[in-house]
């Protein structure tokens, strides 16, 4: 359990941010109609069943959502995160109203490259 501030301040950024990455994969499951319209349109000519390639995402997003909670090597996933994030902002730019708050997430993610880890997290 942390013990500090700046600790407590750094595991509420990780949770902030992993769970961006743990509800759509998770909601999709019973909802994926709501999250397949997120992929760019040059995706849908992969030849790969839509739903495949949802969950597949998804378990990616679930791999980056765990490693950004556990802190371990936190700057690897907290790169990947504010790209998945990013991209998914520019590959959807007529979606911005709904996914302006993924720039603040993404920007989160970046805020975890630039904090130091507390020593006793």
């Amino acid at each position: 359990m942390p013990r500090t501030p700046e600790a407590i301040g750094h595991l509420l950024l990780r949770i902030g941010v992993a769970f961006a990455f743990l509800y759509p994969p998770i909601d999709a499951l019973s909802n994926p109609d709501s999250w397949i319209g997120y992929f760019p349109a040059f995706i849908n000519t992969v030849p790969v069943d839509p739903m495949l390639l949802l969950h597949g995402f998804g378990v990616l997003e679930v791999i980056i959502g765990l490693w950004i909670l556990s802190g371990w090597k936190i700057r690897i996933p907290s790169v990947i995160a504010a790209i998945l994030l990013l991209a998914i902002v520019v590959f959807n730019g007529a979606q911005f109203p709904i996914l302006f708050r993924d720039v603040s997430i993404a920007l989160a993610a970046l805020a975890l490259l630039f904090i130091p880890k507390p020593s006793h997290d």
